[in-house]
């Protein structure tokens, strides 16, 4: 690939949860709680399951790469077969958080996505060269949604929760800037993230109650993490950041979905109890018995937690439109 070819290309690189995951979890050994590679998940779009918890694109990494920057669907690191990185990589992963503990054994956390990105760094430098590899990766966008299931984890698992909610949410963000600065250090530049999601889905063994206080933990580091990236922007040079209000506008809505052409912004299209909000879309998890509705693109939320494409491409068309 020439130099002057490769100066024209965008580049993402993708790191994350469910929320930009394009199939990792398909290729690891881990459960069905992290993976949505069956029915009805892919059902309005490729007509089949790909690995994104989506009917169909999922978010940015479908949607804004696809439709908006002109490239190719940005394929899973994982994926048998893919070893040409010259439009980006997605390493995000299901069931993902910032901390190695976060379903620990059943995802790949940060951590180890970042280990995948500096694979795929010393790629571009030997395809292209030390100074052309290097600037290559300067001119890639660093997309990340990270977080949720940091704070989701210790409920769902029922695990002792042993911090002060500062002190935790100053663990998440602590790794996370660790993350940061070592892309920095390989002189990444640019980067987008997307800021948490309060919390909606209901335990069915805890009397349909919500997870409000990993709802609270959410508002803290998003508050805490829009201070953060302006203090990195003043300390290093060059780093330049992009942060989309995802829970604000999501929320707008659920709240008010006939705005949006949408007929219902709280149940679900697919799942099981109070708002469709018990984790079962699909069949294949703790609980067995689901309802799946008509037709997704009437949706804000096609399973408990994760959103219809219909909503995706909304989101993407903002956060790409500024």
């Amino acid at each position: 690939m020439s130099s002057s070819f490769q100066r024209s290309r965008c580049l993402f690189f993708i790191f994350g949860d469910s929320f930009l995951d394009a199939g990792n979890n398909n290729y690891i050994n881990t459960s069905t709680l992290d993976q949505p590679n069956f029915w009805p998940y892919g059902l309005t779009y490729f007509n089949f399951p790909t690995g994104s918890f989506s009917d169909g694109l999922d978010f940015i990494g479908d949607n804004a790469v696809a439709k908006r920057a002109k490239l190719p669907l940005i394929p899973p690191f994982l994926q048998p077969g893919f070893r040409q990185y010259y439009h980006g990589v997605n390493f995000a992963s299901s069931g993902a958080g910032a901390l190695a503990e976060t379903f620990q054994g059943f995802v790949i956390d940060l951590k180890t996505q970042l280990s995948s990105y500096h694979k795929v760094e010393r790629w571009f430098r030997h395809k292209l060269g030390n100074d052309e590899g290097k600037a290559t990766i300067s001119r890639a966008v660093h997309l990340f949604s990270i977080g949720s299931k940091d704070y989701m984890s210790p409920f769902l698992t029922n695990s002792t929760f042993l911090h002060h909610h500062s002190t935790y949410v100053g663990m998440v963000l602590g790794n996370l800037t660790a993350v940061l600065k070592e892309i920095y250090r390989g002189v990444g530049r640019k980067f987008a993230f997307i800021n948490l999601l309060g919390m909606r889905i209901i335990k069915p063994r805890n009397n349909g109650s919500c997870l409000e206080e990993a709802t609270r933990l959410a508002a803290l580091h998003n508050k805490a993490f829009s201070k953060l990236l302006f203090e990195l922007e003043k300390r290093f040079k060059g780093f330049k950041f992009s942060l989309f209000d995802f829970n604000t506008n999501l929320r707008h809505r659920m709240q008010h979905p006939f705005k949006y052409g949408l007929r219902e912004g709280e149940t679900a299209c697919c799942g099981s109890g109070q708002y469709s909000g018990v984790f079962s879309c699909g069949g294949k998890r703790t609980v067995k018995e689901f309802e799946v509705c008509k037709n997704p693109k009437e949706y804000v939320f096609l399973d408990s937690f994760h959103l219809t494409e219909r909503i995706y491409k909304q989101l993407a068309d903002q956060i790409w439109g500024g």
